[in-house]
């Protein structure tokens, strides 16, 4: 099937000398794999959370972070939709978890189109494989703070529901801009720590215990907005957020593909985008 061959054409050099496959995914890490820390993490590895994690786990993480009633369904209309999804894309969904952003994507692109799904987690991976394999779907496991591809090498990057179990979510936030393409969009869909002090305070208690980062309103949206992405805009609904933006189609192609905070290339500026509540 062409598309693991389109797919592999994207992973660094670097990298290829320690691909394996195993049993239907691409392993790009092997068994030293980055040791997850916190209550959350260990449970995404879990064999046991991964075979519930579609129709138990995911659901009761929905309905924590109190978005209204959405179904999962819906939840993945609304990601393709904001993506502009369709057609021959490149598409990369970090942490994947068992694939059910993943194939939904996949089922949304024609021609040479594809969806790359990116988890560390090897029962992640192997519940991927077994519920949400399709033909234009492929799966690597891989560590999302060192994305295992080129610059610019996707014209989606997307992570749903996991940016606030990573141990350092601003790092993969700098690496999934680094793989978008000019012209591309990116989507991030995670917790929200609320206005309010105290209620504020009791989230960051209760997610520290279960290793998990509640953000404030501005971090994600103000990074997106610091790294030069355009078009930045923000949902938030009870206690998540739901993050868009775009790469302009002008990228300086001889510096760097993107900075950091607080480098000399980014304005220390309060940086706008807009905001919708529900």
């Amino acid at each position: 099937m062409w598309v693991p061959a389109l797919a592999r054409g994207l992973i660094r050099e670097d990298v290829l000398r320690s691909m394996r496959y195993c049993d239907g995914y691409t392993d790009l890490l092997g068994p030293s794999g980055a040791a997850m820390r916190g209550l959350a993490q260990r449970a995404m590895n879990s064999p046991t959370v991964a075979a519930i994690y579609q129709h138990i786990w995911r659901p009761i993480m929905v309905a924590a972070m109190s978005l209204h009633g959405m179904s999962i369904s819906a939840e993945r209309e609304r990601a393709a939709a904001a993506l502009h999804l369709g057609g021959r894309q490149r598409v990369l969904d970090v942490a994947c978890g068992p694939g059910n952003f993943t194939s939904y994507f996949a089922d949304q692109l024609a021609g040479d189109g594809f969806v790359i799904g990116l988890d560390n987690s090897v029962p992640m991976m192997e519940r991927a494989i077994r519920d949400n394999s399709c033909a234009r779907a492929v799966y690597m496991r891989g560590d999302a703070r060192d994305l295992p591809f080129d610059n610019r090498a996707f014209d989606v990057v997307s992570c749903f529901a996991a940016l606030h179990l990573v141990p350092e979510p601003l790092g993969v936030l700098h690496e999934m801009v680094r793989v978008l393409s000019p012209g591309g969009r990116i989507a991030v869909m995670t917790t929200y720590g609320r206005e309010s002090f105290l209620v504020r305070k009791g989230l960051e208690l209760g997610a520290t215990i279960c290793g998990v980062r509640v953000f404030d309103r501005t971090t994600v949206p103000t990074f997106f907005a610091a790294m030069g992405l355009v078009d930045v805009e923000q949902q938030l609904q009870g206690i998540s957020q739901f993050v868009t933006a775009r790469r302009p189609e002008h990228v300086n192609e001889f510096g760097p593909a993107v900075h950091p905070i607080g480098s000399p290339s980014v304005p220390n500026q309060r940086h706008q985008w807009r905001e919708h509540r529900s």
